[in-house]
């Protein structure tokens, strides 16, 4: 099992840079960086982790910028997006910035994306909260197109365009990893029909990685996918290591933990921590 970071990058926070090479250095294999474009003054969603919003949702940097920052430093850790929130971005443009991201990366990418939960923030880019999931997989699909097509076209209800050219192509074919984020069983069935992965997050609505392995399994071999072809990854990792090493045996392919928006001095020792307490099961 492997093991990786989540992160939200912000000014106040341990720059993208510095974190990356600490990370790498310390051997983890992914980091993941977060996304939200805004957050409105006026928001009436529910967050699923609690009941107050931290501020990093507020000030993130832009995924994208972080993770360019990141590669140009780093030469073997993974750069994720944990997540993406496609729903509210154009998917031509976010189709090249992926594949950019996977260019001066070398291949590193992992396209980590979801809905999303805030209503009012969706709605702010044209999307409706009830449509977003369709929305998504649209996207996915055009994207997809981009990345592989000389001659890219897509016709949906939300993704329309006809023969376009758009380059770089992504290093890795036919694309970057797409894992999916979100609830079971919503989001793994998403996973499982235009995605390569599934991140359920520890502790929200039940979710344990390592007791939804069989159940993705099976839906993905219902749905005529090979289920070894979803990777499932927790964000929220065991901070103990039997809880780690249950994951692993389970046959959760990544174990992320979770790093707070914060300085060099908090975040540092926190590394130090997570690379010992998982060095037994990579």
């Amino acid at each position: 099992m492997q093991t990786g970071l989540a992160f939200f990058p912000t000014e106040y926070a341990i720059p993208p840079a510095e974190l990356a090479v600490s990370a790498e250095e310390r051997g983890f294999e992914s980091l993941w960086f977060s996304e939200h474009s805004h957050i409105p003054a006026a928001r009436t969603s529910p967050w699923p982790g609690g009941d107050t919003l931290p501020d990093m949702y507020y000030d993130v940097m832009d995924p994208f910028v972080a993770l360019a920052a990141a590669a140009a430093v780093t030469t073997r850790i993974r750069l994720a997006t944990g997540i993406c929130l496609i729903i509210q971005r154009d998917p031509i443009q976010t189709a090249k910035a992926v594949a950019s991201l996977d260019r001066v990366s070398g291949g590193r990418v992992l396209f980590g994306i979801g809905a999303g939960w805030n209503a009012e923030e969706m709605a702010n880019h044209g999307t409706a909260f009830d449509r977003r999931f369709k929305v998504m997989r649209e996207r996915v699909e055009a994207m997809k197109a981009i990345w592989t097509e000389d001659e890219a076209s897509y016709d949906g209800e939300f993704v329309r365009f006809e023969r376009i050219i758009a380059r770089p192509k992504p290093v890795q074919k036919p694309g970057p990893p797409i894992h999916v984020g979100g609830g079971f069983p919503g989001a793994a069935k998403r996973a499982i029909r235009y995605g390569d992965g599934f991140i359920p997050i520890l502790g929200r609505a039940g979710a344990d990685a390592a007791s939804l392995v069989p159940e993705v399994r099976k839906l993905a071999e219902e749905a005529g996918r090979d289920p070894s072809e979803i990777e499932i990854s927790s964000f929220g990792a065991p901070t103990e290591e039997a809880g780690l090493e249950h994951m692993a045996e389970a046959g959760v392919a990544r174990a992320v933990f979770f790093v707070p928006s914060a300085d060099r001095d908090t975040v540092l020792p926190l590394l130090d921590r997570y690379a010992k307490l998982s060095s037994p099961i990579r």
